[in-house]
This record gives C-alpha cells, sequence and structure tokens, in this order.
C-alpha cells in the first residue's frame, strides 16, 4: 500500500475501532441476558448519541451549551405525536382536541423518529440564527434560559404534552439494537464533520475567528450549521429515549439531565469524537456502578449491620456527588480529558514500499 493509502486507513479507523467497542458491549450485554443490564446499556446509547451530538457543536466550536434537553423535550414529544395511535393518544395524550391534524397522524417509528427530528431542526435552525453570534458566557447563559423557556412551555401546554403529569402507555419501540445502530450513525455522522472543510473551517474560527474570517471563513455560518446538526442528534435520542422509557414528563428533561451529558463529554474530552464516546461509556458504567453501592449501603443500614456504623447517614446523592467531583479532578488535571482531545486510530504503520531491487549502474561507463 502507498503512503496516502495507509493514512486514509488510519485516518477513518476511529469511527470502526469505536463501533467495535460499542458492538462489543451489546453483544456482552446479549451474553450476560440480565434485563437490568441491558437497560443501563440501551440507555447508555442513548446517551452516548446525546453526547456525541453536544460535542459536534461545542467540541468544534469551543462554546458551551446548557440547552441541548430543550432539543431532547420536543424531539421525544413530537415523536410520540407521529408514532401514537388515535387509541394511544386518548390514553397518553387526553388533552390533544380530536379535531386537530395531528391527532389523526399514525406513522411508524422510524418515520415518526424523522419527522421530530425535522421539527426539531426547524426550531433549533430559528434560534440558532440569533444564537450564533453570541459568544462566551452570553451563549451558554442564552442556551440555558432556552432550556428553561421550553422545559416551562412543556409544562403548560397540557394539549401537546399533558403538562406537569406523566404521559403513560408509550410504545416500547426501542430496544438495545436500535440504540446501538442510531448511535453508530451518530458517531460517523460527528466524525465526518469533525474531519471536513466544515468542521476545519469551525474549529479554526475557535481558535481566532478574527484570523478566520480575514481567510474567508463565515463563523457564524459554520456555527450555524453545526448547531443545528447537534439539534437533530439530540431529537432523534429523545425520540429514541421516549419510546424506550414509555413513561415521563417535562422534569426528566431539565437540569439533571443536562448536567449528566455535560459530565460525559468533559471527562471523556470535548475536543475529539472518541472522548465522547469514552465519556459517555466511562460515566454510564461508573454511574450504575456507584447507584449499586449507594443501594446497598442504604439497604445494610436499614437491616442494622456495621455499615451503618461505617457510614451514619442515609446515602442521597452518592452517584452525584463523585461524578462531580470526577469533573473538577479531570479539569484540574487533564483539562482535555481523558483522550487528550485526539481521536483514537489504528497505530502508524510504515507504508509497504516495492521489493525490487534497484539496478545497479555504477559500471556503466567503466
Amino acid at each position: 500500500m502507498s503512503r496516502a493509502q495507509v493514512t486514509m486507513i488510519r485516518r477513518f479507523s476511529t469511527p470502526v475501532i469505536l463501533f467495535g467497542i460499542m458492538l462489543a458491549i451489546a453483544l456482552i450485554s446479549e451474553l450476560r441476558n440480565d434485563v437490568v443490564f441491558e437497560r443501563v446499556v440501551t440507555v447508555m446509547f442513548i446517551n452516548l448519541l446525546l453526547t456525541v451530538a453536544l460535542q459536534v457543536f461545542q467540541g468544534n466550536s469551543g462554546l458551551g451549551t446548557f440547552g441541548q434537553y430543550a432539543f431532547v423535550t420536543i424531539g421525544a414529544y413530537s415523536s410520540i405525536w407521529f408514532s401514537l395511535t388515535q387509541k394511544q393518544k386518548r390514553t397518553a395524550l387526553p388533552d390533544m382536541p380530536r379535531d386537530w391534524w395531528l391527532y389523526e397522524q399514525h406513522l411508524g417509528f422510524i418515520p415518526s423518529i424523522l419527522v421530530a427530528g425535522a421539527i426539531t431542526t426547524v426550531v433549533g435552525a430559528v434560534v440558532g440564527v440569533a444564537f450564533v453570534r453570541l459568544r462566551g458566557a452570553s451563549f451558554t447563559i442564552a442556551t440555558f434560559a432556552f432550556l428553561i423557556v421550553i422545559n416551562r412551555v412543556a409544562l403548560q401546554w397540557t394539549q401537546l404534552t399533558k403538562g406537569a403529569t406523566t404521559v403513560f402507555g408509550v410504545p416500547k419501540y426501542t430496544e438495545i439494537w436500535d440504540a446501538l445502530v442510531w448511535a453508530s450513525l451518530g458517531v460517523l455522522v460527528a466524525y465526518l464533520f469533525k474531519e471536513s472543510p466544515l468542521g476545519l473551517k469551525l474549529r479554526a474560527s475557535r481558535e481566532d475567528e478574527d484570523a478566520a474570517e480575514s481567510l474567508g471563513v463565515n463563523s457564524a455560518l459554520v456555527r450555524w450549521f453545526a448547531w443545528t446538526l447537534s439539534v437533530f442528534l439530540s431529537a432523534v435520542a429523545g425520540a429514541l429515549w421516549a419510546h424506550f422509557i414509555q413513561n415521563f414528563s417535562p422534569h426528566n428533561f431539565y437540569i439533571k439531565e443536562t448536567f449528566l451529558i455535560v459530565a460525559m463529554l468533559i471527562i471523556g474530552g470535548s475536543g475529539s469524537v472518541s472522548g465522547a464516546v469514552l465519556g459517555a461509556i466511562a460515566v454510564a458504567m461508573s454511574q450504575e456502578g456507584l447507584r449499586q453501592v449507594e443501594n446497598w449501603v442504604n439497604i445494610q443500614r436499614g437491616r442494622g449491620t456495621w455499615v451503618e456504623t461505617v457510614v451514619p447517614f442515609q446515602l442521597v446523592g452518592f452517584t452525584e456527588i463523585i461524578i462531580a467531583c470526577a469533573i473538577i479532578i479531570v479539569l484540574i488535571l487533564r483539562p482535555s480529558g481523558l483522550t487528550g482531545g485526539r481521536e483514537i486510530a489504528w497505530p502508524r504503520v510504515k507504508p509497504v514500499t516495492s521489493l525490487a531491487r534497484p539496478s545497479d549502474d555504477s559500471g556503466a561507463g567503466a
């Protein structure tokens, strides 16, 4: 192989390796035949897709956002508007007027996801026109304010969301393999964007916006494109989550959930798609392990065992405290995350050159 071929294979080995890691986790889940573990892995894949979606924008633009779950909310609810039958809507969304066009619609699972993604993308694209012109803390605060707005609208708009009441009766369409496929597609899209000219231009504007614009880069436009792509992937994750959890309310799409996804990206490293994937896996698995420890300690205390003397108080929020401490440690010791902002790739190998011996012309002039 030539040097160019070796470079190309190594360059695109990253999504292959990441997919192999995710596939191995899914296979382990199937072999364990543990319903609880399979549920954890499925949610992990959905959160992984959300983390990758966040990396598409934040990792390439350098702008922190706390508004991602606003689009997860829209994606989750808009997917059930189309996936539920009229009979199911009478149970899940009893306040939706019977004469609405939306009430009569019923699509399959995949079309519902795509329509939800389209609706959410339109909303995100419109607000993004204003957001991408903000910088630094102003942008972050604006996205957080948008999350609050969407959450309050969802709590009040009973015809479309059932308000603060939990939605019941959503069919379970999302299985572990569905989540794996969509997460893998998200990883591929995020990596292709990062390696594309648009991704390069966005990172150039992140490093020095004035210099990038002097070379012809439209910073607002490339930032808007990354924002819109991130919105679409977030909406897909919301639709998958809604059809897996089945029962939810606007309270499930707020600050606690935002903190978890941001933690996954920070710990893994926002500078690379590999960091988003490995951070999501590491935090998800650690979260489950910490939750089991917390439950075990509280059960043992309730039984009056020796654990009560060691831990004299009820453990509440233990998992969140440990994850928060992990974020602080990573930001202090390794600000670029576990991956250091680098992608996982095959080791460098020397290209194969021709083995033919060069002709010996040393005696040609003798």
